[in-house]
């Protein structure tokens, strides 16, 4: 467990590579199947000449879960696009800390469990690796959400955005990615749409989850991934945020 967590924390984040997919490596052929912030209309499935593992013994699997550094919203917020295409969150397996408000991470008997709901075949072993890089993927994503809104939200009595709710698109590609994919680039592993509360007003974006490219020293052992975390152009909000990023306002 130290191992993968260790794994887990220390992600880089190499850009795409321009060239054919790479073979998925054991995790990212993971990430698309997560049944925590992954995409319920994905088609992935495992093999169907892989061994079933309904018998698998679960006793070895924590029942710990790990509170996340993202704030839960749960307020009605101000939406700046239609009603009905907000990503809504549907998971059983999300939940709010009492303390601190905070999403928790399901733990590794939740994952296999969900996973097994979801019509995939498990290995058990694999939850010990597979959920702290899950997490960590997550964290990396809100990080970089937060300095999307840094200066939206600087100088104000708001204390900071919260994630109000999301859902996964595997299986629809994001305009952006499309294009990329087009012109040569690897296609993304997964997409998700997450719904933020910047003190009452909703902010939807858009996050791209590539498989990084591995440097000749194969990252020591980290795990390389790269996300394209962005606000959605369906908002004169999201336009303005893209267009001040871009010209370095």
């Amino acid at each position: 467990m130290q191992e993968a967590a260790r794994a887990a924390s220390a992600p880089t984040s190499s850009s795409p590579s321009q060239a054919p997919t790479p073979t998925s490596s054991s995790w990212t052929s993971y990430i698309p199947r997560l049944p925590f912030w992954s995409s319920r209309s994905s088609s992935s499935s495992s093999s169907s000449t892989s061994t079933p593992r309904s018998q698998q013994p679960l006793s070895s699997l924590a029942t710990d879960r790990e509170i996340s550094t993202i704030p839960r919203s749960s307020k009605p917020l101000a939406a700046t696009a239609s009603e009905s295409s907000r990503p809504a969150n549907t998971e059983q397996e999300t939940g709010a800390d009492a303390a601190s408000g905070n999403w928790i991470y399901p733990s590794e008997k939740m994952f296999f469990e969900a996973m097994k709901r979801k019509g995939h075949d498990p290995r058990a072993a694999d939850m010990r690796t597979v959920v702290p890089i899950h997490n960590a993927v997550n964290e990396r994503a809100w990080a970089e959400i937060k300095a999307w809104e840094e200066p939206y939200v600087r100088g104000t009595s708001c204390d900071g955005p919260r994630l109000h709710s999301f859902s996964g698109l595997s299986t629809r590609m994001s305009p952006k990615a499309r294009i990329n994919t087009l012109l040569g680039y690897q296609a993304p592993f997964d997409r998700h749409d997450w719904v933020v509360d910047r003190c009452g007003k909703e902010i939807e974006y858009i996050i791209d989850f590539y498989a990084g490219r591995n440097s000749a020293g194969g990252n020591n052992g980290q795990l390389s991934f790269y996300l394209d975390v962005r606000p959605k152009l369906n908002s004169w909000e999201g336009i303005k945020m893209r267009a001040m990023r871009a010209t370095g306002l």
